[in-house]
């Protein structure tokens, strides 16, 4: 009985026959997952489930009510569509009809947010025991004292057993995604992607934050040996998970975070990490998380006598995904939490091979850039790429963003200022030339880079102006080899360089066209400009 709440499912207006198993433990999670045919248990212990068509987000799935409480506060468009009331309401119906029917229901009720005074209460119902698991090991676990008396603020039904009907719930499909923060309930349907729980969770966050000056950020936070936190932007690809996965450092978390004004918090309390093609030698704290009890791995294949299991097979998925608890991870902070941070990096994979190693930002450019949220894909990732191709996506996380992306860039702005935060731009992408001509940037310098930015001695460098980004590249770095820190002495085609960066500058300038009006002056003149190269 201590697990189960006070307030139960009918105190919410959600009436059920069905058999109700409160905030379970893992071990009880996993043995009704097998037991119920959800899933099976790998040779090491770990949980293997199959998500089935759903392998990633449904991003145009996903809807907001609008209403008075939304009307104004959201930043309406691809990201955050609009849902009637109406039909919102109706959804809701079915639901609530759905899990009537139900013989046994899995209730999570957590945090979102490590730092007490601003986190949120979410309860979770779910109808698979494995998605039960995996939120409970996404999110922050209260103390068994704490459940009795849990109350929550939000609720979030999942029910990928759920079809949806597009005429009569305003939706695209069968799956729908609907949020509605009036009625602070968030519906999920149609899928068995246990990810959009976490991200529903993340998404209401960055809404119910800002107002209170606190920085929601998509981003891997660590602390260094002195104390100092250091913040990691990046889009998939860049590194942000490797560069911030450092030994000598203390993990706050891999992907959500809040900045207040006394603490970087994961919002977070478990990890969710690619596992395709994941070795040992590479990532050998994550490669041990997978011969573990308790870890969920979606969509990852497994020999069905041996139970071993083949990283390297992507014939369920491209984007299978492990979900462990942060604690997992032997260098984990204890209560998920560090000071503000002391320095940000934004990390880019510049595919043209335009931008240096890496450049130290003002409050200006550093704001410019976040708003950008650039990186490269290159050829061959997908098809009918076949040369690189810029992305950008704002804050680093355009799909999670709910309100404008200028209040997030603003908040940004003002706690670097603040904090004297040094903010640095990171290229691990390609060096002397575009994909195809050069090579990627060497790991070792990239290393070298970051330890002198975090350590602070790469402050006392010298630096030059980047004449077409404006930012400030150092000269010579103990370490490095001097030429890589020049982009265009890398290219043996000069006049291709200037060409390219006169490119992507271009890119950068017609993406940014649709912030122009919300910010100030300073940083409009962080866009890139220009120069006219000399030999």
């Amino acid at each position: 009985m201590k697990r189960t709440p006070l307030m139960g499912l009918d105190a919410q207006g959600i009436r059920t026959d069905a058999q109700l198993h409160w905030n379970l433990p893992t071990a009880p999670l996993v043995e009704a997952a097998v037991v119920r045919g959800e899933g099976h248990l790998a040779a090491d212990g770990p949980l293997v489930v199959a998500t089935g068509r759903h392998t990633g987000r449904s991003a145009n799935d996903k809807f907001t009510v609008r209403d008075a409480e939304t009307a104004d506060t959201i930043w309406w468009g691809a990201a955050n569509q609009p849902m009637t009331h109406a039909h919102f309401a109706a959804l809701k119906a079915d639901f609530l009809a759905a899990l009537a029917d139900k013989s046994a229901l899995f209730v999570q009720d957590l945090h979102g947010g490590s730092q007490p005074e601003h986190r949120v209460c979410v309860r979770v119902v779910t109808e698979l025991a494995w998605h039960s698991l995996f939120i409970r090991t996404m999110l922050v676990r209260p103390e068994i004292e704490e459940l009795r008396g849990f109350a929550p603020d939000y609720t979030v039904i999942d029910l990928p057993s759920f079809r949806a009907d597009p005429a009569r719930h305003g939706c695209r499909s069968e799956t729908v995604i609907a949020v509605n923060l009036t009625d602070k309930l968030i519906l999920i349907g149609g899928t068995a992607y246990a990810g959009e729980m976490k991200k529903s969770v993340f998404g209401l966050l960055n809404y119910l934050l800002p107002p209170k000056g606190i920085m929601p950020m998509h981003c891997s936070a660590n602390i260094g040996p002195k104390g100092d936190t250091a913040v990691f932007f990046g889009l998939s690809g860049t590194g942000k998970t490797t560069l911030s996965a450092d030994a000598s450092r203390t993990l706050i978390g891999d992907d959500e975070h809040g900045w207040s004004d006394t603490a970087v918090f994961n919002f977070e309390g478990g990890c969710y990490a690619k596992m395709i093609r994941l070795s040992e030698e590479a990532e050998p704290e994550i490669f041990a998380t997978t011969k573990r009890f308790g870890t969920v791995l979606e969509n990852v294949v497994m020999d069905p006598i041996e139970r071993t299991l083949d990283f390297d097979d992507a014939s369920l998925a491209e984007n299978s995904r492990g979900a462990y608890p942060i604690d997992c991870i032997p260098n984990a902070s204890a209560d998920n939490m560090g000071p503000v941070p002391r320095n940000i990096i934004m990390l880019t994979a510049d595919a043209f091979g335009v931008l240096p190693p890496i450049a130290r930002l003002t409050p200006d450019q550093a704001m410019y850039h976040f708003l950008s949220g650039y990186t490269a894909k290159v050829a061959g990732t997908e098809i009918g790429v076949t040369e690189p191709q810029a992305t950008f996506s704002t804050c680093f996380g355009a799909p999670f963003m709910p309100r404008h992306p200028s209040v997030y860039g603003n908040l940004l702005k003002e706690r670097i200022a603040r904090g004297g935060v040094d903010c640095w731009l990171v290229n691990t992408g390609w060096t002397g030339g575009r994909y195809g001509e050069g090579t990627r940037m060497p790991i070792k310098a990239t290393r070298a880079l970051l330890n002198a930015a975090l350590d602070g001695s790469l402050n006392q460098a010298e630096f030059r102006s980047d004449p077409n980004f404006g930012f400030k590249v150092p000269i010579a770095v103990p370490g490095v080899d001097p030429a890589i820190l020049d982009p265009r002495q890398t290219w043996a085609d000069k006049q291709a360089y200037d060409a390219t960066a006169a490119r992507l500058a271009d890119l950068f300038v017609e993406n940014f066209a649709q912030f122009a009006d919300h910010v100030d002056d300073g940083v409009r003149r962080a866009a890139p400009s220009i120069a006219v190269a000399c030999e």
